[in-house]
C-alpha cells in the first residue's frame, strides 16, 4: 500500500513504540534491528513465522504472526510494508486511532539521522554492493551502520547499528523511497527499466534516477557504474551538473578501473587502476563478472570515503556473500544446488554465467518462478530468451507479492518462450511439484540454481532432503 511521506519526521526517542506491520521483510527487518539497537520499542506482525522474527525476538521484539488490530493498539508509530493491503486490519486501526503512519522510507530517514548517508542505487546489484561497502569499511577500520536487502552470510543479519558517523544504505527505486535519502555520497550500479508497475514508462524509471542525482547533498559525488548504458548516461549528467563523478568498470573511460579479470569456479579475481595508477588487486570469494562490477564500485566507494586500497581489498576478500545471492544450498548425490534473486532477465543472465563458472562438466538446470504480473506481462519472452542459456529449465506459476492476478498472464508465458526442445522445458504451476520434476531432470555432476524473488527459495532444501533419501548423503 501507499502511505503519504510526512512532513516532519521526529527523533527516534520521539516515537513511542514502533510497530512494523510487515516487519519480517528485508526493508522492515533491517530498520527495526537499528531502532532496537538505538534502544526503541520495537513491535511488529508478520503473516508468517520465521528466522527473520524469531531473531527479532531474541533482540527484544514483540513479533506476532498473523494481523489484527490489536497489535497495533497503542503504538505511536506504525510503519508499513508496500507489500500490505489496505484493507490490514493494523493499518485501519492505526488510522481510526490517528497514529502517526509512515512508509518505510521516513523510517529509514529517522535511522539515518545525523549520520554521513552513502546510498547504494540501481537496477540490479543494490544489495551485494552495499553488504561489500560495509563489509570492506568494516575491514578498513571502521564501524558503518549499513541495512541491506538480504541477511549477510557471515553475520545472518542485514543490518547493524555502528558507531561512526557513516550510514551505508541501500537505497530502493521500486516506490520512489530512494528519492527521500539525501545522501553524501552515492553510488549507481545500474539503470535499466524495471518497476514499471510504479512508473509506467521507461522514461519515467530513468528520470527517477536523474531526480535523485538531485538529492545527492553539496559537495557530494556519485559513483556510477559505466559498463551500463543506464548508469553511464547518468554520469554524464551528473559531470554537466558539476557533480563529482567517479565512473566504474571494465571499458577505458572508467576512472577505477577492472583490469586483468579472472573468473575461476566459485570465485574471482581482478586488479584496479585508478587515472593509470594500478592500486593492485582484489580476489573475490563469490562468482560471476557482474559480482566483480559490483566489488569495483563498493572499492571506489570506499577509496572516495578515504580509506587505504589494500584494507578495502581485504574486507572484499572476506566477503562470503548475502543470503539468496547465488548462495550455496548444499549437495547430495553429486546435485549441487545454488539459490538466488534474479528476477529480471539481465539479472537472469548474469547469475546463469555466473553458474557456468562453477558447474564444470555437468549440466545447469534452473528452476525459475516469475516475480509479480506486471514484471511477467511486460519481461516474460525476454526472460524466457535469458533461461535458454540453462541446459534444463522448469518453471512455475507467478508469485503475485503485492500484485493480483492478471487473465493470461502466468508462468507458461516464460516456459513458452525458453529456446530450447521442449523434453528440456517444464512448466509446473504448484511449487510442490517442482523438487520432482527436478529430480526427474537432474544427475551426478549437475548444478540446480534455484531463481526468482518469492518463495522458489524453499525448493532448494525440499530438492536436496529428495535426493538425499536416495543418496543418504547431504554435503553442505
Amino acid at each position: 500500500m501507499k502511505v503519504p511521506f510526512p512532513d516532519d519526521i521526529p527523533a527516534l526517542d520521539r516515537l513511542g513504540r514502533v510497530h512494523f506491520v510487515g516487519i519480517g521483510g528485508a526493508a522492515l527487518s533491517g530498520i527495526a534491528r537499528i531502532m532496537l539497537a538505538r534502544g526503541a520499542t520495537v513491535s511488529g506482525s508478520d503473516a508468517v513465522d520465521s528466522a527473520t522474527l524469531q531473531a527479532l525476538r531474541e533482540l527484544g521484539a514483540d513479533c506476532f504472526v498473523g494481523h489484527d488490530a490489536a497489535h497495533a493498539a497503542g503504538a505511536g508509530t506504525v510503519v508499513v510494508s508496500t507489500a500490505v493491503k489496505d484493507d490490514n486490519p493494523e493499518v485501519l486501526a492505526a488510522r481510526r486511532a490517528e497514529t502517526r503512519l509512515w512508509p518505510r522510507s521516513a523510517a529509514m530517514v529517522c535511522v539515518m539521522a545525523g549520520h554521513t548517508v552513502l546510498a547504494v542505487a540501481g537496477t540490479h546489484g543494490k544489495t551485494t554492493t552495499t553488504s561489500l561497502l560495509a563489509v570492506s569499511l568494516g575491514a578498513a577500520g571502521l564501524d558503518p551502520s549499513y541495512t541491506l536487502g538480504a541477511d549477510l552470510s557471515a553475520t545472518d543479519s542485514n543490518a547493524h547499528a555502528g558507531t561512526d558517523d557513516l550510514f551505508v544504505a541501500e537505497a530502493d527505486e521500486s516506490d520512489g523511497a530512494f528519492l527521500r535519502y539525501a545522501p553524501t555520497g552515492a553510488v549507481v550500479t545500474n539503470v535499466e527499466a524495471d518497476h514499471l508497475d510504479h512508473y509506467g514508462t521507461e522514461a519515467a524509471y530513468y528520470a527517477a534516477f536523474s531526480t535523485f542525482l538531485g538529492t545527492i547533498r553539496p559537495g557530494g559525488y556519485l559513483v556510477a557504474g559505466v559498463d551500463d548504458p543506464g548508469a553511464s548516461r547518468l554520469a554524464a549528467e551528473a559531470v554537466g551538473r558539476g557533480l563529482e563523478t567517479v565512473r566504474v568498470g571494465i571499458g577505458p573511460q572508467s576512472d577505477v578501473r577492472v583490469v586483468d579479470l579472472k573468473l575461476h569456479g566459485a570465485g574471482s579475481g581482478f586488479a584496479v587502476e585508478r587515472a593509470g595508477e594500478r592500486l593492485g588487486r582484489v580476489e573475490l570469494q563469490i562468482p560471476g563478472r557482474h559480482y566483480v562490477l559490483d566489488a569495483a564500485a563498493a572499492l571506489a566507494a570506499g577509496l572516495r570515503t578515504g580509506a587505504p586500497f589494500d584494507d578495502l581489498a581485504r574486507g572484499l576478500a572476506t566477503y562470503t556473500g548475502a543470503r539468496r545471492r547465488m548462495e550455496r544450498k548444499g549437495e547430495a548425490g553429486g546435485v549441487r544446488v545454488y539459490d538466488s534473486y534474479a528476477h529480471h532477465p539481465t539479472e537472469i543472465r548474469s547469475d546463469l554465467q555466473a553458474a557456468r563458472t562453477i558447474v564444470g562438466d555437468g549440466r545447469l538446470v534452473v528452476c525459475f518462478q516469475p516475480h509479480l504480473a506486471s514484471r511477467t506481462r511486460i519481461f516474460a519472452t525476454a526472460m524466457g530468451q535469458a533461461l535458454s542459456a540453462a541446459d534444463a529449465v522448469v518453471v512455475t506459476d507467478v508469485y503475485l507479492a503485492r500484485e493480483a492476478a492478471e487473465t493470461g498472464v502466468s508462468g507458461r508465458l516464460v516456459a513458452d518462450a525458453v529456446a530450447l526442445p521442449v523434453e528440456l522445458v517444464r512448466y509446473r504451476p504448484h511449487l510442490g511439484d517442482v523438487p520432482g520434476a527436478l529430480a526427474d531432470l537432474v544427475g551426478a555432476g549437475d548444478l540446480v540454481l534455484t531463481l526468482g524473488a518469492g518463495d522458489v527459495t524453499d525448493v532448494g532444501p525440499r530438492l536436496l532432503a529428495m535426493l538425499a533419501t536416495s543418496t543418504r548423503e547431504v554435503r553442505q
